[in-house]
């Protein structure tokens, strides 16, 4: 592959615009703080991946390394971290073992994600037919203390600074829906943090996509295009980069097609991927508007859903994690709306699929709206009831969904306490 396109690549308008980002953010940020930090977690010793339900696959190498990330943000009383994991799902239990370590921030205020890559270590816990499961429990345990290092460090690292929220269209060939080519979100929606002096210092990239372009299969442990899409950020000025994946159920994927229309299934399609997203990113956050002072609120519900789903149940029993379920075998997932500036945020504890991914934006009360998906939970895919066990193609999701009413329950509850939440601001401050 020639690298040297991306370079060419750059336009004089992002330049321009990154220009005058130095000469307004000059100006004093305010109360506003933030700053961002990294543990590298790949496994001294290779493990298995797991790309879904299932035992996970042995590995004979690695290419590029596994991450955890923390971008830690206050205003005032209010202090949040978000974190990005290179999994394929961060289950609750595993974020209240990280919670549990970490003193700076209210456990309440810490939202985990997965970037949902398949080809890393097993964080579920999933059993062969024997059940047996291949899952460390000792790295795991090695991880959530990693991630509560490196939120602890940002706490202790927090600057001023000022932020630029965007949402534009990611162009280029990057992601489809496999199940139904245009059924997906192709909007890309960014948060850059910038120092006092105006320089960037972190990039939250927000796009729904499967990051399995490399899978299970083949024998190497890789945080998939995710990886390069933090180098190019980090190449091209935007500072350390957070991937937090976004509606990306039945099944939003990278689009590695080659012109025979078999997948390119190579870490240099890897290399492609991502450093089209990280461009697209950065083009789109470079022209917007500078938040000096963005107000903060961060609010949480606890929402229950009963197991339907056979395969689920057995997984959860089984599972060595220690998975907790109430009186009615219900299990409980934290979700967090969070106003940031112009933004809202919702956490989703799961793979909503697309169309409720657009509606709920929809519903949402901020000018740009954010959908963190596999975040503080990860229990399967999201469907509305009418999509649920209808289709013929959404036979494997919805044996991989705890329940018909899964999406029904979810819209309800967050769209109410949405609607309980302050609003957003809709301008620059």
């Amino acid at each position: 592959m020639n690298r040297k396109w991306y370079g060419l690549a750059v336009s004089w308008s992002v330049v321009v615009a990154a220009t005058v980002c130095l000469i307004h953010c000059s100006v004093a940020c305010g109360g506003f703080r933030a700053a961002i930090a990294v543990r590298n977690v790949t496994p001294d010793t290779l493990l298995p991946v797991s790309g879904g339900v299932g035992p996970s696959k042995g590995v004979k190498q690695k290419i590029g390394e596994l991450t955890v990330r923390a971008l830690v943000i206050e205003n005032g009383e209010t202090r949040v971290a978000i974190c990005s994991t290179d999994f394929l799902g961060f289950p609750g239990v595993l974020c209240k073992s990280v919670r549990a370590q970490v003193s700076g921030i209210a456990p309440e205020n810490i939202l985990i994600g997965a970037t949902h890559t398949h080809s890393a270590p097993d964080c579920y816990g999933f059993t062969d037919k024997s059940g047996k499961t291949g899952t460390d429990i000792e790295y795991l345990s090695s991880v959530c203390t990693k991630l509560a290092d490196a939120i602890t460090e940002a706490v202790d690292k927090l600057q001023p600074a000022c932020i630029k929220i965007a949402t534009g269209r990611a162009q280029g060939k990057i992601a489809f829906n496999y199940y139904a080519e245009q059924l997906y979100d192709p909007r890309c929606d960014v948060i850059q943090v910038l120092d006092a002096k105006g320089k960037p210092f972190a990039t939250l990239v927000n796009y729904a996509c499967h990051p399995e372009i490399i899978g299970a299969d083949q024998g190497i442990l890789c945080p998939d295009f995710v990886g390069p899409l933090y180098d190019r950020i980090k190449e091209r000025g935007g500072g350390t980069g957070i991937f937090m994946n976004g509606a990306l159920g039945g099944m939003v994927t990278a689009d590695c097609r080659g012109p025979d229309g078999k997948d390119i299934r190579t870490w240099d399609e890897c290399i492609r991927i991502g450093y089209l997203l990280a461009d697209e990113s950065l083009r789109i956050v470079a022209g917007a508007p500078i938040h000096k002072n963005p107000k903060l609120f961060c609010g949480n519900i606890t929402i229950k859903f009963p197991i339907e789903s056979e395969l689920i149940r057995s997984i959860v029993k089984l599972s060595p994690l220690g998975f907790e379920l109430d009186e009615k075998g219900r299990v409980a997932s934290q979700v967090n709306v969070v106003n940031i500036g112009s933004a809202q945020i919702l956490t989703i504890p799961g793979e909503a699929l697309p169309n409720i991914g657009y509606y709920l934006k929809r519903k949402m009360h901020g000018k740009h709206n954010f959908l963190f998906g596999l975040t503080n939970d990860a229990f399967g895919y999201i469907l509305t009831k009418v999509d649920w066990n209808s289709f013929d193609r959404y036979d494997y999701i919805s044996r991989i969904c705890l329940g018909e009413m899964t999406g029904e329950i979810f819209i309800e509850e967050v769209l109410e306490f949405i609607d309980k939440c302050p609003c957003p601001m809709r301008t620059t401050n």
